[in-house]
């Protein structure tokens, strides 16, 4: 057995994506380990996990870069954009040989529409340090990702609040 920097998919359709990077995030700041957690997607709107991570300051750096969910986009261009600007920050940060974990939270996506090139994902996850951590979180992670990675998790809903008519709520969703 030996030590190596992993490469975890968290994907699916179902919920706890986000929520298992943060909680590894964590786990790996209650061991005195730096993280740089980077979210793609969400914007500039206040949730949970913001305020819970700026008490672990000194240990996990926090970056949202997105402008919201890309789905709903009034300019699609403006996103591409954003999500190319913020790629060339993790490069950055995964070359930097600075983290123990980084995390790319909600990244699937940008490969999923072809907003960052898959070939280059994978080349700068392939050399990346040896013992660096790469977490990917996101829906529908392209298949290249699931076949380079080390350990793969799909989120499947079995049921969701949802569907019986129940908004999202502080501490749960957001």
């Amino acid at each position: 057995m030996h030590k190596k920097g992993l490469i975890l998919i968290f994907t699916g359709h179902g919920k706890g994506k986000t929520t298992a990077a943060l909680g590894m995030s964590i786990r790996a700041a209650g061991h005195g380990l730096k993280t740089c957690f980077i979210q793609f997607i969400k914007g500039s709107w206040k949730y949970g996990e913001m305020e819970a991570l700026a008490r672990f300051h000194e240990e996990i750096d926090f970056h949202v870069t997105g402008r919201g969910f890309t789905w709903k986009s009034e300019d699609v261009k403006k996103d591409t954009a954003a999500a190319r600007k913020a790629w060339e920050k993790a490069k950055k940060v995964i070359r930097s040989g600075d983290y123990h974990t980084v995390v790319l939270d909600e990244f699937t996506y940008l490969l999923r529409y072809g907003m960052i090139d898959t070939a280059e994902v994978i080349e700068v996850l392939r050399e990346k340090p040896a013992d660096l951590h790469v977490c990917i979180t996101g829906r529908d992670a392209v298949e290249e990702l699931i076949e380079l990675a080390d350990l793969v998790t799909e989120m499947h809903p079995i049921k969701h609040p949802y569907q019986q008519g129940i908004k999202a709520q502080k501490g749960i969703e957001f």
